[in-house]
């Protein structure tokens, strides 16, 4: 099933709400854009309900494309997540899960980072965050690592390319400061992390970084994730007796 199909429902309907009323009214993106406050794709943006509405666009929008209320009333209702919509369905497994194992190739995995090297990776974040969009997303990340010490605890492994821990994303500082956190980390006994040689010549994990979340019914869900979404899977397994 594939998550980046799955946007966040309310924002979808206020999206294609406020595109009824835009193209009623015989105005373009660009030119609404230009009363609220937004660039032609910001707009673009929240009628494919990738985007919440911010500022005061929804009043904005609301009287100059006549629509008498309704983007208000609509608007007032709308629920917003922390995460981005293709991410949503995965951070709510993640939170429930009684074991999570991850592979990464690219950074080291949110569940794992610093704030500061956090706040570096949606820095380079392209096309680039809004400044409130960026210190939400990084203290929604911040939050989902409380999973690695709820009671009762999940099992978790992870198994890090050694060429990941090298990159000093954020700046050195920003990097020795990340490598003592993991350490740390790798002290709790539900967590064990290992690291794959660079110069390793046999590698079965070529296709990318990947998840596996097990839950408290025999099932195992995979999650795999690309630059702007992720699409995830399940499928029955048997109980492990050891650790991953």
């Amino acid at each position: 099933m594939q998550v980046s199909d799955q946007r966040s429902g309310n924002l979808e309907m206020f999206g294609s709400l406020l595109r009824f009323f835009r193209e009623r009214a015989g105005m373009t993106q660009e030119s609404l854009g230009k009363y609220v406050g937004y660039s032609k794709s910001q707009v673009a943006m929240v009628e494919r309900g990738e985007r919440a509405p911010k500022g005061h666009l929804i009043e904005i929008a609301d009287e100059a494309l006549g629509a008498q209320g309704a983007l208000v009333a609509t608007g007032a209702k709308l629920k917003v997540s922390r995460f981005p919509s293709w991410f949503e369905d995965y951070a709510e497994l993640e939170a429930k899960a009684t074991a999570i194992y991850m592979y990464a190739n690219h950074l080291i995995p949110g569940l794992l980072q610093t704030s500061v090297y956090g706040r570096a990776t949606f820095e380079v974040h392209c096309p680039p965050l809004e400044d409130d969009e960026m210190e939400a997303r990084l203290a929604a990340r911040l939050d989902r690592q409380r999973v690695l010490t709820r009671k009762p605890a999940p099992i978790a492994g992870f198994v890090l390319e050694e060429h990941v821990l090298r990159r000093p994303l954020g700046g050195e500082q920003a990097l020795k400061e990340q490598l003592g956190h993991i350490l740390e980390i790798g002290k709790r006994r539900n967590i064990a992390i290992q690291v794959l040689p660079t110069a390793r010549q046999i590698h079965a994990g070529l296709d990318g970084p990947m998840i596996l979340l097990e839950g408290a019914e025999p099932e195992r869900i995979a999650y795999v994730e690309g630059p702007s979404n992720g699409y995830r899977d399940s499928f029955a397994v048997h109980r492990p007796s050891g650790r991953w």
